[in-house]
């Protein structure tokens, strides 16, 4: 089944609800996100969650990365949330799927620290983040070229295709089906490609090699092209802002 996030919010929200610490936001991200989930799909669940202040500077490994499995309606949820620290210092590092986690409109779960987030994400963005994506799509076309499947090659346009929007635009749109509209670039085949892999999520990608290959290699020159014509910034510009949240965000750093 293909799960829509208005048909099972309570469900979700059941999910998210059993955290021990502050939950500050939950959201789909994965396939659901990038607009091509199969009907078997799993549901990906990304947020951040506050650990406490003597969690960070006691003796004790602090758990800032967690990660649970669940089940709703019978398909599989997997939630993954880092504490508010490492989900900042994320930021800083240029890596474009956090950045995609916090503004997915997909939302289960939100607070005013979401909101404030999600307010510093223009600051954060910079020219390097093209690399991230560049990245990210040659992992998957690897992936594509060893089992031939097509969420794969799905992933590697997608990826692509957010770097370019992102590289014009200023902004992080991660659906692949409204990338199509938004950049002239995007292959012709990917709305077939989109309504073949509903059906299953490790269906085969019934496309010629040759043809994806180059449009793939056609789509990293763009990518270039457009993150040597981008107006973003080489450097971030809001860590003193994002600093001033985590603390802020901490009450008990203040107590004493």
């Amino acid at each position: 089944m293909t799960l829509t996030l208005d048909a099972h919010t309570a469900e979700l929200t059941s999910v998210v609800a059993g955290e021990p610490d502050p939950l500050l936001f939950a959201t789909v991200s994965g396939s659901h996100l990038y607009g091509f989930p199969s009907r078997d799909s799993d549901v990906d669940l990304r947020g951040a969650h506050l650990l406490p202040a003597e969690a960070l500077v006691g003796l004790r490994e602090p758990e800032e990365t967690r990660g649970r499995t669940g089940d709703v309606n019978g398909v599989e949820t997997d939630l993954v949330t880092h504490d508010l620290r490492k989900f900042a210092r994320l930021m800083l590092r240029r890596n474009g799927y956090v950045l995609e986690q916090l503004t997915s409109p997909l939302v289960v779960h939100t607070t005013p620290v979401h909101a404030e987030l999600t307010a510093l994400v223009p600051g954060v963005l910079t020219s390097h983040h093209a690399h991230h994506y560049r990245g990210f799509a040659a992992t998957q076309w690897r992936l594509f070229e060893r089992t031939g499947e097509l969420k794969p090659l799905l992933y590697t346009y997608r990826a692509l295709l957010t770097g370019i929007h992102l590289m014009r635009s200023g902004e992080v749109q991660a659906h692949l089906p409204t990338l199509v509209g938004e950049v002239p670039e995007a292959p012709a085949r990917i709305p077939d490609l989109v309504a073949a892999k509903t059906a299953a999520e490790h269906g085969a990608a019934e496309v010629p090699a040759e043809d994806v290959r180059a449009e793939v290699e056609a789509l990293h020159g763009t990518l270039d092209a457009a993150r040597a014509a981008s107006g973003l910034p080489d450097s971030v510009r809001a860590g003193d802002a994002l600093h001033d949240l985590v603390v802020r965000a901490r009450p008990d750093v203040l107590q004493g």
